[in-house]
């Protein structure tokens, strides 16, 4: 079977979470299309690279990425850093033939995004931007009941991504309530989630209109390069200025002539993961709570009427990855599942040479739909979408 040697830039949370994928992938997924090569890991110091070596299971660490994506030994560059380096990265992996997966948002902007889209359209490189909650069963299978026109015409999507983890204003300043290196707040960090979920579902944007606010306009500075996502810290510490969106409300416009609206808050006290969403069609309805991942609720038109209403549909076997997966239905899908399935799409993209879905040209259009709902919430107007 074919071993994919991958090189690993960052190893913090979402290393854990991409690490745990390249090591579980096969178990799940057997034969697996590949088997990825945990080969090596880089982190901004050498300490911070052994250790992630070390927890993680690579065979190398290193502090030198220029140097890492060069090597001819590598086949697959996986970007788990902070959003402003992602364009950086990507482009000299594309330049050196690499597959390339990037954690979301893919860039900082829309130009950013379409410079890295623009630096691997026509080439060899498989790339996939991480947007892995599409890919828990329950939402595969609710794409799966629209595209059999189960729900028919689809009339209305209402998104929401509603987090607590920076509602303490005490709560460190972390890099992504910083615009130069998170490109914007709430809205690229969990709204493009949704919006990833709005184009899987629906489809494209024709149009936005926003209205986004900054609660909490100063934090306390963290020590060190960790980031605590709102974890510990000193309260008593200098405050850094926050310069990007805390929340954000949008109206939608769909080129299929569905309308929609999506909301999303790291503000919003007692939500932890509240990733919701509904589908409403002329014959019938979908309903998905992240917060309870192994359900989907459904209703049809054609239902009889005494038995009307949602009925929950349990995950398994019999839904989109449940061979891979558990064998009960309900027996329960997490987060850590989700980076295994996106694990296994990438490696089966590269294997069969076809660009998966979500690639880089759905984070450019993804990440020009962010540009465009920050500037609609400064100018309280529509800005429509080419």
């Amino acid at each position: 079977m074919k071993k994919l040697n991958v090189a690993m830039i960052g190893g913090g949370f979402m290393g854990k979470a991409h690490a745990l994928a390249y090591a579980a992938m096969p178990m799940f997924f057997w034969p697996a299309p590949a088997i990825p090569v945990r080969k090596i890991v880089v982190d901004v110091t050498e300490a911070m690279a052994a250790d992630a070596s070390d927890r993680f299971g690579f065979e190398e660490a290193s502090t030198d990425w220029r140097a890492v994506v060069e090597r001819r030994d590598i086949d697959v560059v996986d970007i788990c850093t902070p959003n402003n380096s992602h364009a950086e990265i990507a482009i000299a992996a594309a330049r050196a033939g690499k597959h390339i997966i990037c954690e979301k948002p893919l860039a900082r902007t829309g130009d950013e995004a379409r410079s890295m889209y623009e630096a691997v359209k026509g080439g060899t490189s498989i790339h996939m931007v991480a947007f892995n909650y599409r890919r828990t069963p329950a939402v595969a299978l609710a794409r799966k009941l629209i595209d059999e026109d189960r729900i028919g015409e689809i009339l209305n999507f209402r998104g929401t991504y509603l987090q607590d983890w920076s509602a303490d204003p005490d709560a460190p300043l972390s890099w992504r309530f910083q615009k130069d290196i998170a490109g914007s707040g709430t809205v690229g960090d969990i709204g493009t989630h949704v919006i990833d979920f709005a184009r899987y579902l629906v489809g494209e944007f024709a149009a936005v209109s926003a209205v986004t606010k900054t609660h909490i306009h100063e934090r306390p500075k963290q020590a060190g390069g960790v980031d605590k996502l709102g974890v510990g810290g000193d309260r008593n510490a200098e405050r850094g200025k926050v310069d990007v969106d805390d929340e954000m409300l949008t109206m939608i416009r769909f080129r299929n002539g569905a309308i929609g609206s999506i909301e999303a808050t790291r503000n919003g006290w007692g939500r932890n993961n509240f990733l919701t969403f509904e589908v409403h069609g002329t014959k019938g309805s979908l309903a998905f709570n992240y917060e309870r991942r192994d359900e989907l609720q459904v209703m049809f038109k054609d239902d009889a009427a005494d038995a009307r209403g949602f009925r929950t549909v349990y995950t398994g076997p019999a839904q989109p990855y449940g061979e891979g997966l558990w064998p009960i239905p309900a027996l329960g899908i997490g987060y850590g599942e989700t980076k295994i399935i996106e694990c296994y799409d990438f490696f089966q993209a590269i294997t069969t040479g076809e660009q998966p879905s979500p690639n880089f040209e759905d984070g450019w259009r993804i990440s020009m739909i962010a540009d465009a709902i920050l500037k609609s919430g400064k100018t309280g107007e529509w800005v429509e979408l080419e």
